[in-house]
């Protein structure tokens, strides 16, 4: 297993499951400690001896979502207003492909594929400084 990123929770989990493996803490403890429920704990504690520290953490952190769109509408819908909509911001845009082009694109979607493409800059981007 590679590197597995964790959050500041997980980090004490794993700090206090260890200490209950070891035999310096009793899960009892743990529990209190952890404000989790005693089978939780018991679950935790087998997860960590099966997979190690590693196993704590989420099992679908770093994967993407099960409901993003594809990627060919991502480059469509990018492509349409680089040429025809290129000063529109992601809610005229949004409204514009969907009227036009038929392209029902939720506006903070397309704001951040904007964003990302370099096609749209927030607010405080774009202030100008004399």
């Amino acid at each position: 297993m590679g590197l597995v990123l964790m959050d500041d929770r997980d980090l004490r989990r794993v700090g206090v499951l260890s200490e209950v493996l070891c035999g310096s803490r009793t899960a009892a403890s743990a529990t209190d400690l952890l404000g989790i429920t005693t089978r939780q704990t018991r679950r935790l504690l087998e997860r960590v001896r099966d997979r190690g520290a590693g196993g704590l953490a989420h099992g679908g952190r770093g994967r993407p979502s099960n409901h993003r769109r594809p990627e060919s509408l991502r480059a469509q819908a990018l492509a349409l207003l680089r040429v025809h909509y290129p000063s529109y911001g992601p809610t005229l845009a949004s409204e514009t492909l969907q009227a036009r082009h038929g392209l029902v694109i939720p506006r903070e979607t397309l704001r951040g594929w904007m964003r990302a493409d370099g096609i749209w800059l927030t607010r405080s981007q774009r202030k100008n400084f004399h």
